[in-house]
């Protein structure tokens, strides 16, 4: 009998923030297979098999999952925040796709997480209030020059903007590549947010005019939100929230 996978989102980091559901699927689970950090928020338990594995075998993680499904076990692979955000999900597509054509024969499930941006844009107050996109800025997957555009693009079209994995110790330059260009582009100070392990101990949020922004506010546990030119603050109870308009002026 064929088992199944599911793909689940456990959040940006507290327990608090993994979904009903999602702790359901884990309490169901034969095995999880994920990347290492976030095996470990998953506690053993008789029954449950861990497979940690390291951060760029996406494909090979897929298909081990797959092939535990195939030998009729429950299989959960876990991503942190939303699965389907820069994450597992469309990695286990990828492989059925192009892989075992007995993988096309499993359940699938893809469970709905908390992402980062959107933990971290409660933090800050509502700074995705009106139209915004996510952009991913490792070059790992895609060439720079698509990511330049996308930037301006973005800009372009007034968007607010969310980045993922700005900043690593392997390409540091790349996040400065992009600020200058945003810098460039955007010419104004609208905010912009480091919001650095969300929901967790170390959480640390810091809002700065654009202008003021460097590099190194940012590493790989960093999202960073980018105002559009309507963006602004309000002061409230619990200091200044930045937040941007419903509507947009002509």
């Amino acid at each position: 009998m064929t088992g199944k996978v599911i793909i689940a989102g456990l959040g940006p980091g507290a327990d608090a923030l993994i979904t009903p559901e999602v702790t359901e699927a884990l309490a169901e689970a034969t095995d999880i297979v994920g990347y290492i950090p976030y095996v470990n928020r998953v506690p053993p338990r008789p029954g449950l098999s861990l497979h940690p594995s390291d951060n760029r075998v996406e494909l090979d993680r897929a298909g081990h999952a797959l092939d535990m499904a195939l030998d009729g076990r429950t299989v959960v692979v876990v991503s942190s925040g939303d699965p389907g955000v820069f994450a597992m999900a469309s990695a286990v597509f990828e492989a059925v796709e192009n892989g075992n054509p007995s993988w096309q024969d499993v359940n699938i499930e893809v469970l709905p997480g908390i992402t980062a941006m959107l933990a971290a844009a409660a933090r800050a107050g509502a700074p995705m209030g009106h139209d915004f996109c996510a952009i991913n800025l490792s070059d790992n997957l895609k060439p720079w020059a698509l990511i330049e555009k996308r930037l301006r693009l973005a800009v372009e079209g007034d968007f607010a903007m969310a980045f993922y994995n700005p900043r690593s110790k392997s390409r540091p330059e790349g996040f400065a590549r992009a600020l200058t260009l945003l810098k460039e582009a955007c010419d104004d100070d609208r905010p912009i947010i480091f919001a650095r392990a969300v929901s967790t101990p170390e959480e640390e949020i810091n809002v700065v005019p654009l202008p003021d922004a460097t590099p190194e506010m940012a590493d790989m546990r960093t999202v960073v939100l980018l105002g559009s030119s309507q963006t602004r603050s309000v002061t409230t109870g619990r200091g200044a929230r930045v937040y941007t308009p419903r509507s947009v002026s002509e």
